[in-house]
């Protein structure tokens, strides 16, 4: 069970009955992201709209295990078109500064990210960018000879923790240390100020008036917890939890009236304490999608939940149950507003 030195005192209230249940190995869910169209912009990478591809087709499957996306584009222009095309990551760590988990983070190799063009393999490559407050500050890293990836280094906290108030100063002022919300954050209040940013990137070239097919293909880094609260929410504990949850994955009644019932049959197989749940988040940041021309034409999602018996829930409308494990929904003209989150629950028996 990994050690959690920097859970801010509100996280731990709200989870306290969830890890006091289980023991709970917590990973942040990683979200990559539909393809859209980048520039090596003054002060690093940046995601820019074209007006002369459109996305025609989106055909999305995502699982626990595999996640495979089929694009269709097509150059309206009249001359070829030559872009820098990033399939970007969320930013690392979280946008809750109370939580830092340190190894639990992701290795980016894991991903296995394949891509090809037309069905013939591409080389692709990685771009490692520091952010804070929507500037590119990797330079004023560097410069200060810190790490990129801050949140993998216990010692440089403590390090930032114990800086004089003038060297404090001078850091603010580049972006480089931000105020802590939580006073567990200890030291001079301070904390590191900036987020590391992942691009997937390549150099794509799209000929006039011709469609060009992209498939990328990997393992996706979920997210999850063993012993989740959402057995809890059932019970009409943990009020404010079950908002958050409700609003990323779009639980229900029904949804949680089948944990209920599911936690039920469980505990009357094997006795009580004798099984738990565990929870699987998946995301997938769909809202880069619009960069194109256009809406996307023709779009389909696949979501796997595994096994017969896990329980799913994502916010989509129009669902449709194609197989025991897998579920569909289909859009015409679709313009993403919103990233997709995808809950996964499932049970296991100690004795097992």
């Amino acid at each position: 069970m990994p050690s959690l030195p920097h859970l801010s005192r509100a996280v731990r209230a709200r989870h306290a009955a969830a890890l006091l249940a289980a023991a709970a190995l917590v990973l942040p869910a990683v979200a990559p992201a539909n393809d859209s169209e980048a520039e090596w912009a003054l002060g690093g990478l940046a995601l820019k709209r074209n007006e002369a591809i459109s996305m025609d087709a989106e055909d999305l499957y995502i699982s626990a295990q595999e996640v495979r996306v089929n694009y269709t584009y097509t150059n309206h222009s009249d001359t070829p078109q030559k872009v820098l095309v990033s399939f970007p990551i969320p930013a690392l760590p979280g946008d809750d500064p109370g939580w830092v988990e340190y190894g639990s983070y992701p290795d980016w190799k894991a991903l296995q990210f394949s891509t090809t063009v037309d069905g013939k393999p591409v080389k692709w490559d990685v771009a490692e960018r520091a952010m804070a407050g929507g500037k590119d500050v990797t330079a004023l890293v560097k410069a200060e000879k810190f790490p990129l990836a801050w949140y993998q280094d216990s010692e440089f906290i403590e390090k930032v923790g114990a800086l004089p108030p003038a060297e404090v100063k001078r850091l603010a002022a580049l972006g480089l240390v931000k105020r802590a919300d939580d006073e567990e954050w200890g030291g001079n209040g301070y904390m590191p100020g900036w987020q590391v940013q992942y691009h997937i990137t390549r150099e794509q070239t799209f000929p006039a008036h011709a469609a060009v097919r992209v498939a990328h293909r990997y393992a996706p880094l979920a997210g999850g917890s063993v012993g989740g609260v959402l057995h809890a929410f059932a019970q009409g504990e943990l009020a404010d939890v079950r908002a958050e949850y409700e609003k990323k994955y779009c639980i229900d009644k029904a949804f949680l009236s089948g944990v209920d019932k599911r936690q039920k049959q469980e505990t009357a197989k094997h006795g009580e304490g004798g099984s738990g749940s565990a929870e699987t988040w998946i995301g997938y940041v769909l809202s880069s999608g619009a960069n194109w021309r256009g809406p996307i034409g023709d779009f389909r999602l696949v979501v796997d939940k595994g096994k017969p018996d896990n329980l799913v829930s994502f916010c989509m409308d129009g669902v449709k149950k194609i197989s025991p494990t897998q579920f569909e929904v289909r859009k015409k003209n679709y313009e993403p507003d919103r990233d997709l989150n995808v809950l996964i629950v499932q049970w296991y028996s100690f004795g097992n």
